[in-house]
C-alpha cells in the first residue's frame, strides 16, 4: 500500500471511531437555540445544557442561546415559526408546558408548524413549601386545599404547563374544584423561587433539580414528587406511594423549523444522537437530576401527537380548557 493510501485509510479509521470528528464535518456548524422562556427556568437550562455539551464535544463550532419570554412559550413559538422557516441552524427547545399553553392561551400558532427532532429529558416535578410553612406533609397540604382552595396559592411555570397541570390534579384529588386552583404563573424558575422564599405563595412546583439547592439548604421543604418512582438518592416520596393517583413528567425536547429538507433533518438527528451518547451529556443529566428520555425522529413525532391529545383531555377535565 502506498504512503498516500495508508494516510487515507488512517484518516477514515479515525473518523469512524470518533463521533465528534464525524459531526465536525457536518455543514451545520453554527446553531442558534431559542429558549422560549426567561433565564433560570427549565427550557433555559435545557438550551444551555445543549450549548455546553455540543461545544465541549466539538460537535459544532458555536451555539448561541436566546430567550424569548411570554405566554407559556407561544410568543417564542410564533417568532420561531415566522423567522426560522427552512433554516436548519435555528432550533427551539420546548416541552409539555408549551403543549398546554397553546391550548390555554388559544394560540394562533401550533406545533404542527415546526419539525419535531427529539425528546431529550424527563424531569419529575416536586411540590415544595417554605421551610416555615405549617404544611409538614402532603396530607396537611391536601387538607388545606380541601378546606379553602382559594387560600392555597401555587407558584410555577407558565399557565397550562406541567406545573399548572400538577397543581390542578392535586387540587382535584383533594376534593376541591380544579378549575378554581389558585395558580400564579412565572416565566422563570428564579421568580417562582423568590415568591416562595418571600412568603408570597403557599407552595411551588418545578423540576426537582431547580429546587434541589434550596431543599438541601433547608430553605424549602419537599412534600412529594410527581414521577412514578422515587428519584435515585432523593428521600422524597412520590404522590402515588402516598395514595394520590397523580403522575406528571415534565419532558423537554428540541424542535427544528418547518421547511428543512430530509438531509438537513437527518444531519440534526445525527447531531443529537451523538450528543446524548456522549459521556458529557450523561454526566450533565446526573448532575441536574434529569432522566434520559431520548426519543428521536418519527417515534418522537408520533409521541408528540399523542401527548397533544392527552394534555388536551387533562386540561378539559380540570376546567382549564373548554
Amino acid at each position: 500500500m502506498t504512503t498516500r493510501r495508508l494516510f487515507l485509510a488512517a484518516g477514515i479509521a479515525a473518523l469512524s471511531i470518533s463521533p465528534g470528528l464525524v459531526l465536525a464535518q457536518s455543514p451545520i456548524q453554527e446553531l442558534k437555540i431559542m429558549a422560549p422562556a426567561g433565564p433560570g427556568g427549565g427550557w433555559d437550562g435545557a438550551a444551555r445544557s445543549i450549548q455546553q455539551v455540543l461545544t465541549e464535544t466539538k460537535a459544532v463550532r458555536s451555539v448561541q442561546v436566546n430567550n424569548v419570554t411570554g405566554a407559556g412559550g407561544t410568543i417564542g413559538l410564533a417568532q420561531f415559526i415566522n423567522n426560522a422557516k427552512g433554516d436548519p441552524s435555528q432550533l427551539m427547545v420546548n416541552g409539555i408546558t408549551m403543549v398546554g399553553a397553546i391550548l390555554t392561551n388559544k394560540s394562533p400558532v401550533s406545533l404542527d408548524q415546526v419539525t419535531p427532532l427529539a425528546r431529550l429529558t424527563g424531569d419529575p416535578l416536586v411540590i415544595v413549601v417554605p421551610a416555615e410553612s405549617p404544611h409538614k406533609s402532603v396530607k396537611d397540604f391536601v387538607a388545606a386545599i380541601k378546606a379553602d382552595v382559594a387560600r392555597v396559592t401555587w407558584a410555577g411555570g407558565s399557565a397550562g404547563g406541567a406545573d399548572h397541570i400538577l397543581a390542578a390534579l392535586v387540587t382535584k384529588v383533594a376534593g376541591a374544584d380544579a378549575g378554581k386552583v389558585n395558580y400564579v404563573a412565572f416565566s422563570g424558575g428564579g421568580e417562582a423561587l423568590a415568591a416562595m422564599l418571600g412568603g408570597r405563595v403557599t407552595a411551588g412546583v418545578s423540576g426537582y433539580g431547580e429546587f434541589e439547592g434550596q431543599i438541601k439548604a433547608g430553605k424549602l421543604r419537599a412534600l412529594a414528587i410527581s414521577s412514578g418512582k422515587r428519584l435515585e438518592g432523593v428521600d422524597v416520596p412520590t404522590l402515588k406511594e402516598l395514595g394520590y393517583d397523580v403522575e406528571v413528567v415534565n419532558w423537554r425536547a428540541v424542535m427544528a423549523p418547518a421547511g428543512i429538507n430530509a438531509d438537513q433533518k437527518a444531519q440534526l438527528t445525527r447531531l443529537f444522537d451523538g450528543m446524548v451518547a456522549s459521556s458529557e451529556w450523561k454526566a450533565l443529566l446526573k448532575a441536574r437530576g434529569w432522566d434520559d428520555y431520548y426519543l428521536a425522529g418519527e417515534p418522537f413525532a408520533a409521541f408528540l401527537k399523542e401527548e397533544q391529545v392527552r394534555v388536551g383531555d387533562i386540561l378539559k377535565t380540570i376546567g382549564l380548557v373548554k
